[in-house]
């Protein structure tokens, strides 16, 4: 009995990274995401409540540039944890990327004053992402999350795409991003949907 218990326990870590029969890979609360894009890895809480990805950004402002519109805005991360994590003033600072649209994030009814409106619509990127060995494109909204742990949530729909079951019980299951570099030629998609994710709930 003893033997049997200690193979499982030998096993188990090579239960985590690894695909089940369905395709789906096993990830814990918290990641490690690397962000094509902008060039960085950063930690993300992956939260299955909310419907959409969010970025932590701040000083947003959207414009045009020859013909295309886009969004320019600065990370928001504190000093302390770009140096941690090796992000570069030309990494965080001045960011400008293609819009691809606008998403409404309902508030929490207690931060509703009344005649406010009962939602916040949020610029949409999109952005190419990977988690352990799995890329992704996927849409992020950006807003400012530096009350929080975490400057990146991974929803639903994100996770779905990268065919991501979630073990609360894990944390940093992965480890580090290793993806190929790879093409992605999909279309940027525009998203206007109401979403009831409920992040203040979210653990400091």
């Amino acid at each position: 009995m003893r033997t049997f218990l200690a193979l499982l326990l030998a096993l188990a870590p090579l239960v985590v990274v690894a695909d089940d029969s369905s395709g789906k890979m096993i990830y814990g609360l918290h990641e490690k995401v690397h962000i094509k894009e902008l060039g960085i890895t950063v930690p993300a809480k992956l939260d299955t409540g909310a419907d959409s990805a969010s970025l932590s950004a701040r000083y947003i402002r959207t414009f045009e540039q020859d013909g295309v519109e886009m969004v320019e805005f600065d990370l928001s991360i504190d000093r302390d944890d770009r140096e941690d994590w090796g992000i570069s003033a030309e990494q965080w600072d001045d960011v400008e990327l293609p819009l691809s649209g606008h998403v409404r994030i309902k508030r929490r009814a207690e931060s509703v004053s009344p005649g406010e409106r009962d939602y916040s619509r949020r610029p949409v990127v999109t952005l190419t992402v990977c988690m352990g060995n799995r890329q992704e494109q996927i849409e992020v909204n950006l807003t400012d999350r530096s009350e929080f742990r975490y400057p990146l949530l991974m929803g639903s729909e994100a996770l779905q795409g990268l065919g991501a079951l979630v073990d609360p019980s894990l944390s940093m299951a992965v480890g580090e991003p290793g993806c190929q570099a790879s093409e992605d030629n999909s279309e940027d998609k525009v998203v206007e949907s109401d979403d009831e994710t409920m992040e203040a709930a979210e653990a400091l």
